[in-house]
């Protein structure tokens, strides 16, 4: 029965009791209530957030509107340049028409929500059947602009894959984007 039947046959319940003089009591207890994602935050830490902005910076500590706006285009967004505009005028807060480490790090102060390291599982899952190939991780790397090889690619997922299916799903994406880092 679906989560939504079951609050429907709650509903329906309470309204019988309440019409046969019957206290109806609470519709929904803790424990039917779904926890979302949306609230769920990952905190990484800041040596791992430099690395990433230091992938989209083009000159040296900024990313500007033309930085931003190619980085999309290579992800084939709709509109990259509008889109690209919104971003550093969000992030932008010197106002100097870009942005440095210290105003991405205020973007993320809170950290990173969960739903949107899922939604990033999405850009490297092109086919849309829930799991990452070895070829689809080496498509996005070389769309970042990171030189791998197949085998490369094969042996990354080969790490990350905990079912051994060659695949890596959502759920080894999240276990790997969420775990503590090695130094190495």
């Amino acid at each position: 029965m679906s989560h939504l039947n079951i609050l429907t046959f709650k509903y329906n319940l309470a309204k019988l009791k309440s019409k046969a003089g019957r206290p109806t009591g609470r519709l929904l207890s803790g424990r039917d209530r779904q926890c979302s994602d949306l609230m769920k935050i990952y905190r990484p830490d800041k040596e791992e957030m430099k690395k990433v902005f230091d992938k989209i910076a083009g000159e040296a500590g900024r990313v500007s509107r033309k930085d931003m706006q190619a980085l999309l285009e290579r992800f084939g967004k709709a509109d990259a340049a509008n889109e690209a505009w919104r971003m550093i005028c969000v992030a932008d807060y010197k106002k100097d028409g870009s942005m440095d480490f210290d105003e991405f790090m205020e973007v993320h102060r809170n950290g990173v929500p969960l739903a949107e390291i899922r939604r990033a599982f999405f850009v490297f899952d092109k086919d849309g059947d829930g799991r990452i190939s070895a070829e689809e991780v080496m498509d996005v790397l070389l769309k970042l602009g990171e030189r791998c090889s197949l085998e490369d690619c094969m042996q990354m997922v080969k790490e990350i894959d905990r079912n051994h299916d060659g695949l890596v799903d959502m759920d080894d994406f999240m276990a790997m984007m969420t775990r503590p880092r090695k130094e190495s």
